[in-house]
């Protein structure tokens, strides 16, 4: 059973798991250009090595930031989101 360490929860097995994809810097939302927003939102560099990636634990919906090796499929590390993310962004006035 492969067991990947949730930042949360501690060890649970991998299909516990699901993979929201590469995580990487967000266009602006008020200013970026449609073209440029779907390519966020839809394209992905998918290199060979190592890439920062959003993972959820589906059983308590905690999204955090998992550090995976593509090439070895091996977790290397996993901390909560607000270690990269340190505001929050709007998406429209309230």
């Amino acid at each position: 059973m492969k067991l990947m360490p949730c930042p949360l929860n501690g060890p649970r097995n991998i299909q516990e798991f699901v993979c929201g994809g590469e995580v990487h810097v967000m266009p602006d939302p008020r200013t970026v250009s449609d073209e440029a927003w779907a390519s966020h939102v839809f394209l992905q560099d998918n290199p060979a090595g190592v890439v920062r990636e959003w993972w959820c634990h589906v059983a308590t919906s905690y999204w955090f930031i998992a550090e995976r090796n593509t090439v070895t499929d091996e977790i290397l590390r996993t901390y909560p989101a607000a270690e990269v993310f340190a505001k929050r962004v709007e998406f429209a006035e309230r």
